[in-house]
């Protein structure tokens, strides 16, 4: 088979698994993502290697897969922005805020200590406690959006943090990196938090001047699906703007999208348009794609209580920093256990942060596998923990924002 006949084979493979998966894990009372998780772990090295399969020759087949999910896991952040007010969001400030801060240095501060304790490097260990303190909350977004709560006020609280966390993540990584590398600390910091500024403050002024009055111009052109390919374009560039410009991932920008353009009369069509686009195939193949990244027979025996040590800090780390940010900011016991719960995940920004530390030589090879591992273990839970929280008796306190 030619190379593109082999990869929308497996796209075929990919999205249907991922759907049966998604339907078999609603069956039994789970958020349909943590079925496509699991079925992209089982098609993954760890067991069937699909992208190894005799059938599969062409080697960039793999690269395309994790391409195709990168626009799914865009697309999503968008959707979760387009369904809120950004008046909602401001109102959670406070508590997104310090959940978001402290959500990031207890992880931190408990991997730095883990590393410490088993004998790493200084620097080797700030690094480990820096993987811990990322947050993903694109397979949260998901699973709050099943269970109808995104616009909860844990929802807004959950998504405002991942902000914060994604700012203070960046902004400790990018630090470290200039000192680890004997560059100037003050100049970094400072330049770092400018273009984050810079860029939020950019994004803003278009989102609320610029971006209505192009919308209401392009409709007037009567384009096929024109609101939609539009939101698209802008998705995109506020995506590349954050990561280039603004020193942020570029989900955040993607975001940052979805709440501008939530403000524009097109709303309704651009949501069902990214709906079809985003379900039908680029999040599935998103969902199944981080199985495909990870081999779990990688990992040494003799690491395993390592990796077990590692996951607990993970868990443990977002729930009591997270969710005492939330509680110092005002939400019940219940409310910021959620949220502590929905912070857990590190997803596609765990393995980020952690390829930066294998490229910079801070992270060697088995710290990188358990780091791998910590990553795939925080995202399967995540769903199911979600699930249980949202199921606690007190959540009806947890109410759509009006």
């Amino acid at each position: 088979m030619t190379p593109f006949l082999q990869l929308i084979l497996v796209l075929a493979i990919i999205i249907l698994a991922a759907k049966l998966a998604g339907y078999l894990s609603t069956r039994i009372g789970q958020p349909s993502v943590f079925g496509e998780l699991l079925v992209g772990l089982l098609l993954g090295p760890s067991l069937l290697n699909l992208t190894g399969l005799s059938f599969v020759t062409d080697p960039h087949i793999k690269e395309s897969i994790h391409q195709f999910g990168e626009v799914g896991v865009l697309l999503l952040m968008f959707l979760a922005g387009l369904e809120l007010e950004l008046g909602d969001l401001a109102r959670n400030t406070r508590v997104s805020a310090l959940a978001g801060i402290l959500g990031v240095l207890v992880p931190v501060g408990l991997g730095f200590l883990i590393g410490e304790l088993v004998g790493m490097p200084d620097d080797h260990a700030v690094f480990l406690g820096l993987t811990l303190g990322a947050t993903s909350v694109s397979i949260s977004a998901q699973t709050l959006m099943e269970l109808k709560t995104l616009r909860s006020r844990v929802g807004l609280g959950l998504l405002g943090a991942a902000i914060f966390d994604d700012i203070l993540v960046i902004l400790l990584l990018s630090v470290f990196t200039a000192l680890a590398g004997g560059g100037g600390g003050a100049g970094v910091v400072a330049l770092t938090i400018l273009k984050m500024l810079v860029f939020l403050a950019v994004s803003a002024l278009i989102g609320l001047f610029g971006l209505p009055w192009l919308f209401h111009r392009f409709v007037q052109l009567r384009i096929s699906q024109g609101s939609v390919a539009l939101a698209v374009v802008v998705m995109l560039f506020y995506a590349v703007s954050a990561e280039v410009f603004g020193g942020m991932a570029a989900i955040t920008g993607a975001f940052v999208a979805g709440l501008m353009l939530g403000r524009t009369p097109e709303k309704h069509t651009i949501e069902h348009g990214f709906a079809v686009l985003a379900y039908g195939f680029f999040v599935p193949i998103f969902f199944v794609g981080i199985g495909l990244q990870v081999d779990v027979r990688t990992l040494q025996l003799n690491s395993l209580w390592l990796l077990l040590v590692v996951c607990v800090a993970a868990v443990a780390g977002k729930l009591l920093g997270a969710g005492l940010g939330a509680k110092a900011g005002g939400f019940s016991w219940l409310e910021s256990y959620q949220l502590g719960v929905g912070m857990v995940s590190r997803g596609e920004v765990g393995l980020i942060v952690a390829s930066v530390g294998m490229a910079q030589g801070l992270l060697d090879d088995e710290i990188f596998s358990i780091i791998v591992g910590m990553v795939l273990v925080t995202t399967l839970v995540t769903p199911p923990m979600l699930r249980g929280a949202f199921k606690a008796p007190a959540s009806g306190q947890v109410k759509e924002a009006e």
